[in-house]
């Protein structure tokens, strides 16, 4: 077993209200393949890129849709001890939403960063899922967050995760947009949210081969094209989006 690494991205879980509906989306938009995970607890579906599991999809809880929580993709990053990622997350102004153990899958901490943007700490029982390398067709590629506020995530994340500064780029009245990465490996961008925006939250983009062509799909299965297809800089393209069942969703392609 190797050692875990801080701050990987490492697992993507979507939560909705429709488990058949949402594997049958994203099979068709993505290529990816699902697998049954034989674990104990509600039905748990893995999302299989190549046959490698890289992420999963379960029913939104209860209580979550009690809560008005709508179906949403929720990214999980490494940690080699989950308690002192959670406590010093809660010291940084963060908090923590739910926490458990999964036999022979780890610790996870669901938190909550000080704007309100939600994701996972997990420290799993043996190897971290996932790489570092570059992204292959069907893995997760860009991970964006909309953020309360870009200098008070970026002083949270890094400190939590060691992620360092890129580049960044001045986007005028929208303020800056700044990337940031590990290891030498650039994973994504923040930037202060809108007010057009919807609330803080993770944006996760999906690599594929065409996004012009998936947006035609998208729509062709119900789901919607809220932004794009457009092209971004160094020549490549993204859409943002709505799945379905109402959660957002973002694809990129080279």
């Amino acid at each position: 077993m190797s050692e875990t690494p801080l701050g990987r991205f490492c697992w993507y879980e979507l939560l909705t209200t429709d488990l058949e509906g949402a594997q049958d989306f994203y099979r068709q938009v993505v290529g990816w393949e699902t697998g049954t995970w034989q674990g104990e607890g509600p039905p748990y579906i893995t999302w299989n890129n190549n046959g490698t599991p890289i992420g999963g999809v379960m029913q939104l809880p209860d209580d979550a849709l009690a809560d008005g929580a709508p179906a949403h993709w929720l990214p999980y990053l490494s940690t080699p001890d989950v308690d002192a990622t959670t406590a010093r997350a809660e010291e940084l102004g963060g908090g923590v939403i739910h926490r458990m153990e999964i036999p022979e899958v780890g610790h996870i901490s669901v938190l909550r960063d000080p704007g309100g943007a939600v994701f996972t700490a997990y420290q799993p029982s043996e190897d971290t899922p996932g790489h570092d390398g570059p992204p292959a067709l069907g893995e997760f590629s860009w991970h964006e967050l909309i953020a309360g506020d870009l200098e008070a995530a970026w002083s949270f994340y890094s400190d939590l995760f060691g992620w360092e500064k890129t580049t960044q780029m001045d986007m005028g009245e929208a303020g800056i947009y700044q990337m940031y990465g590990r290891d030498g490996k650039e994973l994504g961008g923040m930037m202060t949210r809108g007010d057009d925006m919807p609330p803080p939250c993770w944006g996760l983009y999906i690599l594929v081969s065409d996004v012009h062509a998936s947006a035609k799909v998208v729509k062709e299965l119900g789901g919607s094209v809220v932004v794009g297809p457009m092209e971004v800089p160094g020549g490549e393209f993204i859409l943002q989006g709505i799945d379905p069942q109402g959660a957002a969703f973002a694809l990129h392609s080279r």
